[in-house]
């Protein structure tokens, strides 16, 4: 079922019907046997990059959509709706995009940007490692100052589109405590970079997530975006927009599990009655499809403090915690919904409820953002 979206303008409009008619025709019929199959949806990403849908919330001067986080976020609902995992893809390459737009020179701009927002090279964020989660500032992959750039050690974690994206946002440590950490733009074939195999997920198995490994990897200073030992400033500055896109793709996620479930309780039938008018069922779908509208609403009030140029951090996590844990609750009573047949592989829901899970584990799990929620009240 389409949203009744209320949009800005008549190009943002547009921009949802082209949208919808993309992952309609592109996204919806081989999202099944893709995920089924754990194999990568080769050519997806350069259709999406072709039709602007990989540069939205950037300014046009870059190549980018122009668009406001409010469109943006939206559009990304749309493909989310249709596919998780690639528009977890989407979110990703927008938030790697992001350091070098915010915090690199015109060079460096003017030389990689154009390229990253027209969809000629993917994008990934690697922050997490094996044992620095959610404490980024206990990294200890190193990048160590030698002639003419860095030479870096260590392993990441937790990467989407690991070993495919053509480069990599590495947060590496240049010096000592959370002020000595810096924010390099590493391509995939940098000599010393390998990965890891495809992690074994619960869900999104189309897109991979690797590990990667720098073994005296020489990454030039040229690469370098921010000041060395701006790092972590970079990174979380990212990362509140990057759970804003993880919130719109959680509630995409969730519309669809609840119109899977709506559609599914209005032909089913017991004791003479469709189940959708057995009030019990009836309420469950109402909850579900409150949690859905509240949801929407909390990443859309983020947004647009995003674009009024108001701070929006506390907003950002608020959105992300709330659509997330939405996300899991509906998908879990579409499963309910669906009975027995919900519990198998024949029907989507069940793929939902996988996939939902994650969604409130990366980009900062929901533990962490009610630690940044409770600390902007503190403050």
């Amino acid at each position: 079922m389409a949203v009744d979206r209320l949009l800005p303008t008549g190009e943002a409009r547009d921009l949802i019907r082209l949208t919808r008619d993309v992952a309609d025709k592109v996204l919806a019929p081989i999202v099944d046997e893709h995920e089924k199959a754990a194999t990568y949806p080769e050519g997806v990403f350069a259709t999406l990059g072709e039709a602007g849908l990989l540069s939205l919330p950037y300014p046009q001067e870059w190549g980018g959509g122009g668009q406001p986080y409010e469109v943006y976020l939206q559009v990304l609902e749309e493909i989310a709706a249709r596919w998780a995992a690639v528009a977890v893809a989407v979110s990703v390459h927008s938030l790697a995009c992001y350091p070098l737009m915010e915090f690199g020179s015109a060079e460096q701009k003017q030389r990689w940007l154009p390229d990253m927002l027209g969809g000629g090279t993917i994008g990934a964020y690697s922050l997490s490692e094996p044992q620095a989660g959610s404490d980024a500032a206990a990294l200890t992959c190193k990048a160590t100052a030698v002639e003419g750039g860095y030479r870096v050690d260590g392993a990441k974690a937790w990467i989407t589109h690991g070993g495919i994206a053509d480069f990599y946002n590495l947060f590496a440590r240049t010096g000592e405590g959370s002020k000595g950490i810096s924010c390099f733009l590493v391509p995939k074939d940098t000599e010393g970079l390998s990965f890891g195999r495809p992690e074994e997920k619960m869900g999104l198995h189309a897109v991979p997530t690797t590990s990667a490994h720098y073994d005296d990897a020489f990454v030039p200073a040229e690469r370098r975006i921010g000041a060395e030992g701006q790092g972590l400033q970079i990174a979380f500055s990212a990362l509140d927009s990057g759970r804003l896109g993880i919130a719109a793709v959680a509630v995409g996620l969730a519309q669809a599990a609840l119109d899977e479930a709506v559609a599914y309780a209005q032909q089913r039938t017991a004791f003479g009655r469709r189940i959708i008018d057995h009030q019990g069922l009836g309420f469950l779908l109402a909850d579900m499809a409150a949690a859905v509208d509240s949801a929407r609403a909390t990443y859309l009030d983020a947004a647009r403090r995003r674009d009024a140029g108001l701070s929006y951090s506390r907003q950002a996590s608020v959105a992300k915690l709330v659509a997330t844990d939405a996300a899991m609750k509906v998908t879990t009573d579409a499963v309910q919904v669906f009975g027995g047949y919900g519990y198998t592989r024949d029907f989507r829901v069940e793929r939902y409820m996988r996939e939902a899970k994650i969604t409130q584990i990366f980009e900062g799990t929901n533990q962490i953002q009610r630690l940044v929620i409770s600390r902007h009240l503190a403050g």
